[in-house]
């Protein structure tokens, strides 16, 4: 496929944006910009990443305690969540119920199920306990709160906590068709849509509504639709889309493939439809370059992902978030790896 996947995601770039302390957010080309800090959003994600890893070594274990340890701090004692770090180590802004805080119950559930040893799923399960006292009414902080929650509740079924965050989410992921076949729950995508579908697939199967894992699916063929051109993925652009923008549109953002490339998985993973798998590497392919300018979205010596395509060509700094993303999307390619070469 690549010789990134010889052998597994090269993680060199995220250790160099690691400290102790946590992840910091950007870069300048391959230089971290310690005056932007660190945030949860991105320290949530880079734990997912290191959850699903196999064959982890010892590093890569460092790294995953510091992101369990930066998410715990990040609760207040009222159970929300800060999201901003600043170099010395203070948070900047107030906790809340935001999207920060849906993702660390996202991080923080997956770490119940999927940490590394027993002391690490015990300490993430009490994180997840803590932020699920509380319930957001944005739809997108409650649908990165799913992907937690979902992980927890198959898990352990009698866990009320994850449950209430997928009943809170279960009315807001109802496809509507807003003109011609736009089946998707609000007029216009917006960012992080693979998350979405996924909520949903995970969602309904963890609260036993087919109903509502059903319109994942049929959500996530849309997204396909809405989002391919030329046979390889036009994402959606961070200014949104609506039912007559389908021309390609910048800046696009490695987030919306690696949240495509879960959703496709999630997918694979409850339906057994070889389409899924197809659709992953679809996903990888865009870093290679099978995008809208054919240029490739990382640097394949450090594993540091670019920031964006723009209209001109990759924006070539390496933060933390498009090189979480391409990680994430390469894990996902490398995992059904064993199906491409048999299919």
């Amino acid at each position: 496929m690549t010789t990134l996947l010889d052998k597994q995601p090269l993680f060199i770039h995220l250790s160099s944006l690691t400290t102790s302390r946590g992840l910091y957010e950007h870069a300048a080309y391959d230089q971290v910009r310690k005056d932007h800090g660190y945030c949860v959003d991105d320290v949530a994600r880079a734990f997912v990443l290191l959850c699903h890893q196999a064959n982890k070594d010892l590093e890569m274990e460092s790294l995953q305690h510091v992101y369990l340890d930066f998410l715990l701090d990040a609760i207040s004692s009222d159970g929300k969540c800060h999201n901003r770090m600043n170099v010395d180590g203070h948070w900047t802004d107030a906790a809340n119920v935001e999207d920060c805080w849906g993702r660390a119950i996202w991080g923080l559930g997956v770490g119940a199920v999927y940490g590394a040893d027993r002391t690490m799923r015990a300490r993430s399960l009490e994180g997840f306990h803590a932020l699920t006292k509380n319930l957001s009414s944005n739809r997108m902080s409650l649908v990165f709160a799913a992907l937690g929650a979902g992980e927890v509740l198959l898990m352990n079924p009698t866990e009320e906590g994850a449950r209430e965050v997928l009943l809170a989410v279960q009315g807001l992921l109802i496809p509507c068709e807003i003109g011609s076949g736009w089946i998707w729950p609000e007029p216009r995508l917006r960012y992080s849509n693979g998350s979405v579908v996924e909520a949903a697939i995970l969602g309904g199967w963890a609260l036993r509504d087919m109903k509502l894992m059903q319109d994942g699916i049929h959500m996530l063929r849309f997204l396909v639709e809405v989002e391919t051109r030329n046979g390889h993925f036009s994402l959606t652009p961070p200014q949104g889309r609506g039912p007559m923008d389908r021309e390609a549109a910048f800046d696009q953002q490695p987030l919306e493939v690696a949240a495509l490339a879960d959703a496709f998985a999630r997918a694979w993973e409850f339906t057994g439809n070889p389409r899924w798998p197809h659709e992953v590497k679809r996903a990888w392919d865009w870093f290679l370059g099978s995008n809208d300018l054919g240029v490739r979205m990382f640097d394949p010596l450090t594993g540091g992902g670019y920031d964006g395509l723009t209209a001109n060509g990759p924006n070539l700094n390496q933060g933390a978030e498009s090189t979480i993303s391409m990680l994430s999307t390469a894990q996902r390619a490398m995992e059904l790896q064993a199906f491409f070469e048999v299919a």
